[in-house]
């Protein structure tokens, strides 16, 4: 099985434990494949944040400041000042070489959309040995709308309008052709901001620009972490996503090795209620599909293109801790599956 959504850094103040910012060091990698293994989980697609990175600063620009609430625009603001600590050339030569090495892992990154620079980024991206990238909606203009410190703004602008304006964004990323799966999908519900009646009609929208474009979209346990207490997507989407014949990757949104393959149990239930038997892999941008279960063989098995899946962890409520974020999750909270 796999788990196509990893972080090697946390988001915020960083624990004592935790390797300092855009260090990797000896063993760090190992460790999400080590913890991985145990719950069933042989294949894994690092994905670290493109905004987080020094060097995409330019190719992003100061999105922010096109939003016209003020205290919006400030919040993104202080948070990128904090979390653009990262060195894309530094990530990708940490996971090649760990490839090289015969580790099981993919190289990966989750762009986050921005309408107006993304034909930018993926010219940006495109000199990269990507296996695969996954795309995001994190902010609705400067509201970075999954924030803790931004919650606010759901009472100001209402959740229905909230809705319309995240999954709008959505419904273009999915048709860009930018990105070869879309992240936590439904990730505007974190915080557990629901209207009153489930907006299906937002969902069509989204389905129909994936299908179209052929873009899988991931089943993640990262929900289960948070208020939302639901896996991404909720079953009334994904199922509209198998019944559209859009594909599937499976996820963790994990941020600390004890995170990797975390709600793997949950993940496969998801999906195979919804219909599901095969998920997709990639290579080089390349998909192909194979059972939700199936496995490599060994890290050579990696390069010809044979692994599956996801599913739940051993861990209990007492190791993930009170924020889902492991033994130090009380220093994390909500920050840890942007």
């Amino acid at each position: 099985m796999g788990d196509y959504h990893l972080h090697l850094h946390r988001h915020g103040r960083a624990h004592e434990l935790d390797p300092p910012p855009g260090v990797y060091p000896a063993g760090h990698i190992e460790a999400y494949v080590e913890a991985a293994a145990a719950r069933g989980v042989h294949e894994l697609g690092f994905t670290e944040h493109l905004y987080r990175c020094e060097d995409a600063a330019g190719v992003l620009g100061r999105f922010w400041e096109r939003e016209p609430v003020a205290w919006l625009a400030d919040q993104t603001e202080r948070f990128l000042a904090e979390d653009r600590t990262l060195n894309l050339e530094r990530y990708v030569e940490t996971i090649v070489d760990a490839q090289e090495r015969g580790l099981p892992v993919l190289l990966g990154l989750e762009v986050d959309f921005f309408p107006e620079t993304i034909d930018a980024v993926v010219e940006f991206l495109a000199p990269y040995p990507w296996d695969f990238l996954i795309g995001s909606v994190h902010w609705v203009g400067g509201w970075a709308i999954d924030h803790e410190d931004a919650v606010a703004a759901f009472d100001e602008r209402g959740v229905d309008r909230a809705y319309e304006q995240f999954f709008a964004l959505e419904a273009q990323l999915a048709a860009s052709g930018a990105v070869d799966a879309l992240a936590h999908v439904d990730v505007v519900k974190k915080h557990g901001h629901r209207p009153p009646r489930e907006r299906t009609d937002l969902y069509d929208e989204v389905v129909t620009a994936a299908a179209g474009s052929g873009v899988a979209v991931e089943v993640s346990s990262g929900g289960l972490r948070n208020p939302a207490a639901e896996v991404y997507p909720a079953p009334a989407l994904l199922s509209r996503f198998y019944d559209a014949g859009v594909p599937i990757t499976l996820a963790s949104d994990g941020h600390s090795p004890h995170q990797a393959a975390w709600g793997r149990d949950e993940v496969v239930a998801a999906a195979r209620a919804a219909g599901y038997t095969e998920r997709s892999q990639f290579r080089k941008r390349r998909r192909t599909q194979v059972p939700i279960e199936s496995r490599p063989e060994g890290p050579s098995d990696l390069e010809a293109g044979g692994d599956g899946g996801a599913g739940r962890p051993a861990a209990t409520v007492d190791d993930i801790g009170p924020e889902g974020d492991g033994e130090h999750g009380e220093h994390y909270q909500q920050r840890d599956d942007r």
